[in-house]
């Protein structure tokens, strides 16, 4: 089990648990499930309206999911959170990025913090 805490300054920052490792457990299902009210739009990785900062709150595990979606890849480039230098960096560090599309990341068995 994952514990994710959503976080936003206009509201009060809620923890849940997550089932690590469904294929379909994402950051916005993960979110309506509990009623935090992150933004989104398409839910389909398109619109780039549920984008997130994810961050690790074990310092031994900064993993922060897996890998980027090309869908994520897309819309954060296009939205100037990543660079294309930086995509390919994180190719070779097989780390992602703290940008995420909520409706893309699939949550890992790892405590993080998301905010939105």
């Amino acid at each position: 089990m994952a514990l994710v805490t959503f976080s936003s300054p206009e509201y009060k920052d809620k923890t849940v648990y997550a089932v690590a490792g469904s294929d379909t457990e994402t950051l916005l299902k993960l979110a309506k499930e509990h009623k935090v009210p992150v933004h989104h739009d398409c839910q389909d990785g398109e619109c780039g309206h549920c984008v997130v900062r994810v961050s690790s709150v074990d310092n031994k595990h900064q993993r922060m999911g897996g890998p980027l979606t090309e869908k994520e890849k897309t819309v954060l480039r296009e939205q100037g959170k990543i660079t294309k230098a930086e995509i390919e960096q994180m190719a070779v560090d097989d780390l992602p990025s703290q940008w995420r599309l909520a409706c893309q990341m699939i949550v890992r068995d790892e405590d993080i913090l998301v905010e939105y």
